[in-house]
């Protein structure tokens, strides 16, 4: 196993959540099949001759989930439901149906919108949870992710694999180059257009940089074109951090480091194992390895880049975007289609049309936006299903059931 971080050693001290488990064997379930890092962390973590706490910790359910508008998710969660099935790997219909079942969660699903629907009946059933990026689908559902962790005493945790390669760690906790007075960290940025747009794949590059400047970042300027972007960081110590995505030519991830004895690359990349590693700490221990306030900067600081852009590059403050993301108070909608195919709102019959109505927002609707859940009955089609989805007014799409 590899050596517990020295931050990670003072949370254990001080967990607020107390839930260490002593028991000798501990289930996982993954929520979201759609996603390359499921059939990786299966077989990781069912690995027969794996050692360590590796013998401990198994993967037995996983719930498919996906999002049919989005085909990177929705094209990819039977293949990779079906290539962990071979691992002794149970699928289950629901998330309700699953938990029973399980120890603890590990939510996978590569589109994040779902994650804060997703979450929050394994936080209410007490399971601690993984949360695979983005960890939500805006930074409004980040914040109530941590609010119903802190609820339900329960803890989570999201972070990228890249956080826990060993250069960015030494940065991070050993200071080989002495100080670090800056970081340039840079990553793909595919964008797609259901999420903000460094959440979808930026989010890489921007952890890369938070992992090695740490947090304490007030502000970000951001300059935008169709194949590059960069975001700078000004810290509240007057350091600054640079994120660059990349979406044209070569499209690496890394960064580059300016400590006080020489400037120098931050290392390569180390794959899913030094992650998981942590996850199962984190089981174990029953404490979130990076502080929540570390996280939340992370999707302040994306956030405040997609107002920069819109300001034309001005600088943005990260409490800006946090208190608007305080004050926007959310409503989800239950949009169901029986077996007969009759839909419904909320419990009432209903059309369309008239839930089209009912989910656009007030034209002073400032700080409220619309959520809906689509639910299918299982012999409903998807098709008919699929008609609602050019009918949710304002409301954002946030979960599927089928």
């Amino acid at each position: 196993m590899r050596i517990l971080p020295p931050m990670f050693l003072t949370l254990l001290l001080f967990s607020s959540f107390g839930l260490a488990t002593t028991a000798e064997e501990f289930r996982l379930g993954i929520i979201g099949t759609d996603t390359s890092h499921v059939p990786a962390f299966v077989k990781l973590f069912n690995d027969p001759n794996a050692e360590g706490l590796y013998q401990k910790y198994e993967i037995v359910a996983a719930y498919k989930g996906g999002m049919p508008d989005n085909p990177s998710s929705w094209d990819r969660k039977d293949k990779y439901a079906e290539d962990i099935q071979n691992f002794g790997v149970k699928i289950f219909d629901s998330i309700e149906s699953m938990l029973p079942h399980v120890d603890g969660i590990l939510l996978e699903s590569v589109d994040g919108r779902p994650h804060l629907e997703f979450a929050r009946p394994a936080l209410e059933a007490k399971k601690p949870i993984f949360i695979d990026k983005p960890m939500g689908g805006n930074l409004q559902e980040v914040l109530e992710i941590f609010r119903l962790a802190r609820e339900n005493e329960t803890p989570v945790f999201s972070a990228s694999s890249l956080r826990y390669s060993e250069g960015m760690q030494k940065i991070r906790t050993q200071s080989p180059l002495g100080k670090t007075h800056g970081v340039d960290a840079w990553s793909p940025c595919a964008l797609n257009e259901k999420h903000p747009d460094f959440y979808w794949y930026g989010v890489h590059g921007v952890e890369t940089l938070f992992t090695m400047m740490g947090p304490g970042c007030v502000s970000v300027s951001r300059t935008h074109s169709e194949k590059y972007d960069v975001a700078v960081g000004l810290w509240e110590d007057g350091r600054i951090g640079l994120f660059r995505g990349i979406r044209a030519g070569s499209a690496p991830y890394g960064g580059v480091v300016f400590g006080d004895k020489k400037v120098e690359f931050a290392g390569k990349y180390d794959g899913y194992k030094p992650l998981a590693d942590v996850i199962c700490l984190f089981f174990e221990s029953g404490v979130a390895p990076i502080e929540e306030r570390e996280t939340t900067e992370i999707f302040a600081f994306m956030s405040a880049a997609d107002v920069s852009k819109t300001r034309n590059g001005a600088s943005v403050t990260l409490e800006e975007v946090l208190e608007a993301a305080r004050q926007k108070e959310f409503k989800t909608f239950t949009l169901s289609l029986d077996e007969s195919g009759t839909w419904t709102l909320d419990g009432n019959a209903t059309t369309l049309d008239e839930a089209r109505k009912t989910m656009t927002l007030p034209t002073d609707a400032a700080t409220l936006y619309y959520r809906v859940i689509l639910k299918k009955a299982p012999n409903a089609p998807h098709e008919e299903a699929m008609k609602a989805l050019d009918y949710f007014g304002d409301a954002v799409f946030v979960r599927y059931d089928y």
